[in-house]
């Protein structure tokens, strides 16, 4: 009689197997997901800048902006007119934060802008199709190679006396201020300068030269860039900080010392 031959057990699996293939086939999809989708979206990165135009400008300020200064640029009760505003205003208080505005008060103040750089652009070109005015000025007006000095001195004449000598901001009437410059972008000084934002007057070009704005920006820089050449600076505020830093620290040490030296004697 022929031996039985031993039948091997067939389909048998360990019971991990089709969870091992399932995760396996997972990694390799999504792997695979990732990297199209990293590939598309590099290929897309040299359109991104160009991808909202004029029309899109409009149904942003239409959604975010005609509700106080109207669907024409008509304004109303809660903002003003913007005939004659142009992309250098627009863009200089959207991307300084300062529209949309927060809250109703003295002044509309700085802070993170609610808007990519790209939809305010677009705004701003919006802006300036319907209601043309002052616009993005060149280059060479903002690289900070004026003459530093006579910058130095014609802020000192035209701005000191709202935004300090040292440019470190200072109060006004009425809750207002004027802000420091110490972060201010070169194209947020020039725009400052030709739209005049809040209580700032505008400095046209019969009043300060396109040249004279530049060594004014070039001297700005040149503070932002280099530490106070007096040491401490005390927020560049003036006499009464120096003057507080005086009655504190240089009348306080002197008292502490008497106090010392008569411990002492008795």
């Amino acid at each position: 009689m022929a031996p039985k031959t031993k039948r091997r057990a067939n389909g048998r699996r360990s019971p991990w197997a089709a969870a091992a293939l399932i995760g396996l086939g997972l990694l390799i999809t999504g792997g695979v997901y990732a990297g199209a989708s990293a590939a598309v979206a590099a290929g897309d990165d040299s359109t991104s800048t160009s991808a909202l135009t004029v029309e899109d400008g409009k149904k942003l300020f239409q959604a975010n902006c005609a509700t106080c200064h109207g669907l024409d640029l008509q304004g109303s009760e809660a903002g003003p007119s913007l005939y004659g505003a142009g992309e250098l205003s627009v863009e200089f208080q959207m991307a300084t934060g300062r529209m949309p505005l927060q809250m109703q008060g003295p002044q509309a103040p700085q802070k993170e802008p609610q808007f990519t750089q790209e939809q305010i652009e677009a705004v701003a070109a919006w802006v300036q199709s319907v209601a043309p005015g002052p616009t993005f000025p060149s280059e060479e007006t903002l690289d900070g190679q004026g003459d530093i000095a006579r910058g130095a001195e014609l802020f000192r004449i035209n701005c000191a006396m709202c935004h300090n000598v040292a440019a470190a901001g200072g109060a006004l009437t009425e809750g207002k201020y004027a802000p420091g410059l110490s972060s201010t972008s070169p194209l947020h000084m020039y725009a400052a300068m030709v739209t005049g934002p809040q209580n700032m007057p505008v400095f046209n070009d019969m009043t300060l030269s396109l040249e004279d704005k530049r060594d004014i920006i070039s001297g700005l820089i040149f503070l932002q860039e280099n530490e106070s050449a007096g040491g401490f600076s005390l927020g560049g505020l003036g006499p009464v900080s120096e003057g507080l830093f005086i009655w504190i620290f240089g009348i306080g040490s002197l008292i502490a010392i008497t106090v010392w030296i008569t411990a002492k004697s008795n």
